[in-house]
């Protein structure tokens, strides 16, 4: 009975540890740090915050919803489910006292929501020329230069970005192959080929960019996109996610743009948008963005055909 016991006891603990797997990195700390926010509702307010019931989630819910877009609250619902999941409690965020209380809070404040700006073909010109004319090292202008147009130019996640290592790379003569090993959407490590082909315009080239950062920085192996230490000493670390959002946003600003309404998803963002107004299907973005639904990418399509589809542009004034 007692080995019952145990073997049951080593499943649970294993099957747990499956959960937290399931989830990338980043995943788990951005459900982590939802669940402190309402952690500390609960603490406030004398709630049980582990485990919690679907009532208290509603009242934290409709806390939430006077300064949060209703993609934020579906956000925080599915951090709490997460984390009671791998803590081993269940929680129904299903039941009606919660999807009623969205479905309510949706019809207040309206089904549009503005998300962040994409960067377009014009920011990505202003971007690269501010760059460019920067009184900074050399090597610091031509990593942020090569950061940004591979971002843009593959469609990439800022984490699958700086995950590419040297090893990744397959330069061929119509460009350059990127692998990833892994992505957000990719838990099972099955792994995905990114193609950047050259660009006629050598300025604004990927794939030129990104051999000539790698020529002058000498990098061999490991990290292709790295820190810098005091002054231009380039590190052996690996850029995080939340600095390549700070040389997205400090670009911006340079090249005097308006920064506030763009974030690190602006270039992947960005790539689908234009990609979208040039003629590409949905099915072709899709294979370069990594999008595994066709939600996303109907709404990129849409919002780069409003002036084409408008009815009013076939009216003769």
């Amino acid at each position: 009975m007692n080995e019952l016991v145990t073997d049951v006891k080593k499943l649970h603990e294993e099957t747990l540890e499956n959960l937290k797997s399931s989830k990338a990195n980043n995943t788990l700390r951005a459900y982590k740090s939802d669940f402190r926010d309402f952690g500390a509702f609960c603490a406030k307010h004398g709630f049980n915050s582990m485990p919690t019931e679907p009532k208290v989630v509603s009242l934290y819910l409709t806390h939430l919803s006077a300064n949060s877009k209703i993609s934020t609250l579906r956000r925080r619902l599915v951090s709490i489910g997460v984390v009671h999941k791998i803590k081993g409690h269940y929680l129904d965020t299903k039941h009606p006292v919660i999807i009623e209380n969205l479905m309510g809070i949706k019809r207040k404040k309206g089904s549009i929501q503005t998300g962040k700006k994409p960067i377009l073909i014009n920011h990505l010109k202003q971007i690269i020329n501010v760059i460019d004319e920067q009184k900074i090292e050399k090597i610091k202008k031509l990593r942020n230069r090569t950061l940004i147009l591979v971002g843009f130019s593959g469609g990439f996640r800022r984490t699958e970005l700086i995950s590419v290592d040297h090893e990744d790379l397959d330069f061929v003569d119509e460009g350059v192959k990127i692998t990833l090993r892994r992505s957000k959407t990719d838990q099972f490590g099955e792994g995905q080929v990114k193609g950047l082909p050259y660009f006629t315009n050598e300025k604004y080239c990927p794939v030129k960019s990104l051999k000539n950062w790698i020529n002058l920085s000498k990098i061999k192996n490991g990290p292709i996109f790295r820190r810098f230490a005091k002054g231009s000493i380039l590190t052996g670390h690996r850029l995080t996610d939340q600095t390549v959002v700070l040389i997205i946003k400090d670009c911006l600003r340079l090249a005097g743009i308006e920064n506030q309404n763009f974030s690190g998803h602006s270039l992947r963002s960005g790539f689908a948008t234009v990609a979208a107004d040039s003629g590409a299907d949905e099915r072709s973005i899709m294979a370069m963005t990594g999008h595994k639904t066709t939600q996303m990418v109907r709404r990129y399509i849409r919002d780069a055909n409003i002036f084409k589809n408008s009815a009013l542009s076939k009216i003769k004034i």
